[in-house]
């Protein structure tokens, strides 16, 4: 048994000093501590660059947001034919261009749907009982 347990530990150890290239292993790798030397950084040139004027257009032409929804999204997708019949039926050419400003008028009719909506809009939330909104009959 002795015999065993010396021959066991001697494979042992022989396998762990190969994995660490005792045996034969070479180094045809790149010594990584081995360190080059690289080019010392250089200032770059002026180009006079001057200043823009007050009231003077950007160079640029647009401004940073638009560029980067260009860049993301590439500009306006084609509609498909059914995109396209759906917001015709929904009436898209019958849309009055300032009817946002018509309807925030003090002058405009409303309907008034009595305290209904404003109990619904007001009502807490959850599901607890005082939270139910009944509407009158």
């Amino acid at each position: 048994m002795r015999k065993f347990a010396t021959l066991a530990s001697i494979a042992a150890m022989a396998t762990m000093l190969s994995a660490c290239g005792a045996f034969g292993g070479g180094r045809d790798r790149p010594d990584e501590f081995l360190v080059s030397r690289s080019a010392p950084l250089v200032i770059p040139p002026e180009f006079n660059l001057t200043p823009p004027r007050p009231g003077e257009p950007t160079a640029r032409g647009a401004d940073s947001s638009q560029q980067a929804l260009q860049a993301m999204f590439g500009g306006e997708a084609p509609r498909s034919a059914a995109e396209g019949a759906l917001i015709n039926e929904a009436g898209a050419d019958d849309s009055r261009p300032g009817i946002r400003s018509t309807v925030g008028d003090p002058e405009t009719q409303a309907v008034d749907y009595g305290t209904t909506t404003r109990d619904i809009l007001n009502a807490p939330e959850g599901d607890a009982p005082e939270a139910q909104v009944s509407t009158p009959q």
